[in-house]
């Protein structure tokens, strides 16, 4: 998607790592959908194939996923 601030890459997120597979500039938080650029990507799912602003609402997405029994 095309907007002022440039285009949203798609990412195959892996443990540790992520692989383009469509150029862009930036991905969307799951959570909040605040725009992250890739150069500010720290956080992401590769069970859930999610990227995530910050350290904290990663944490909450895993326990309500946990909840939900999709993790151990």
């Amino acid at each position: 998607m095309l907007d002022r601030f440039g285009r949203a890459a798609k990412l195959h997120y892996e443990s540790g790592s992520y692989r383009v597979l469509q150029s862009g500039d930036h991905v969307l938080c799951a959570v909040t959908q605040q725009r992250i650029p890739l150069a500010a990507l720290r956080y992401w799912s590769h069970e859930l194939q999610e990227a995530y602003f910050s350290a904290d609402i990663a944490s909450a997405r895993y326990a309500e996923k946990r909840k939900e029994g999709l993790f151990p």
